[in-house]
């Protein structure tokens, strides 16, 4: 791997951006929910309803859900599981995995699993889940293609990998928007009410270093996945890809 990587627009030390990355989400998340909220105006559980409806996910599956945060999809993915499956909550950030086991308990959500990894390094044997999920994590990852190479190898032959991400818009007057809205309006709003306005900073920078829509796609077919497609959602701000272990 390269000696070096971007931390947002910055280029920094590949050996540093976990540090750095976990200190981002140190300081946002006890207001990640509430910001989530703001900064997207609610749209971000539509976002996260058609993954969920997207995962083809049922009783007695087993769910892995990689930079799981405060979660959301874990909520939903013990649902669809039922008392015979079983679904894993992740996450690198101890601080984002302790919102997470507080807000399912607030929910009354009982029977998920909590496990602080790094998606780079799965400590899960071949084969033995249905269904990996990671929603707006994989931009914050250091080594996406050895992290993709991971998940695939966990999958059981037929499972679904879902990626929902922010990602490339087409549309020049949405994206002219979206730029003054993501460096203008997101890290002031940060400041406001995180009290933490380089974090947003950085989560908006982010964005823009992520892979479009088409190169993610290859990427994911790279690390040994047979088949993958995507879905835009909002005019391209993010999309949701899936893909297919053969």
């Amino acid at each position: 791997m390269d000696k070096t990587t971007h931390f947002g627009f910055k280029d920094v030390d590949t050996d540093d951006k976990q540090s750095l990355v976990r200190g981002v989400f140190d300081s946002v998340a006890s207001k990640y929910d509430l910001m989530n909220d703001v900064l997207s105006f609610g749209a971000h559980r539509l976002w996260k309803r058609y993954t969920i409806a997207s995962s083809n996910v049922k009783a007695g599956d087993k769910v892995l859900d990689i930079a799981g945060g405060t979660g959301d999809l874990a909520i939903q993915f013990r649902k669809k599981v039922g008392a015979d499956g079983q679904v894993i909550l992740s996450d690198i950030n101890a601080a984002m995995l302790g919102e997470g086991r507080k807000n399912l308990i607030n929910r009354g959500v009982f029977g998920v699993e909590f496990v602080q990894l790094n998606a780079e390094h799965l400590p899960f044997e071949d084969n033995t889940f249905d269904c990996v999920s990671i929603a707006f994590g994989l931009r914050n990852v250091t080594d996406k293609d050895q992290a993709l190479r991971e998940m695939h190898r966990v999958l059981k032959p037929g499972g679904c990998l879902l990626i929902l991400e922010f990602s490339k818009t087409d549309s020049e007057m949405l994206k002219k928007f979206y730029d003054f809205y993501s460096f203008s309006v997101m890290p002031k709003l940060g400041g406001i009410i995180a009290d933490d306005e380089d974090s947003y900073q950085y989560l908006a920078e982010s964005i823009r270093q992520h892979p479009d829509q088409e190169t993610l796609k290859t990427m994911v077919l790279d690390a040994g996945f047979g088949f993958c497609e995507y879905h835009n959602l909002s005019g391209g701000i993010v999309a949701l890809h899936k893909g297919i272990k053969v």
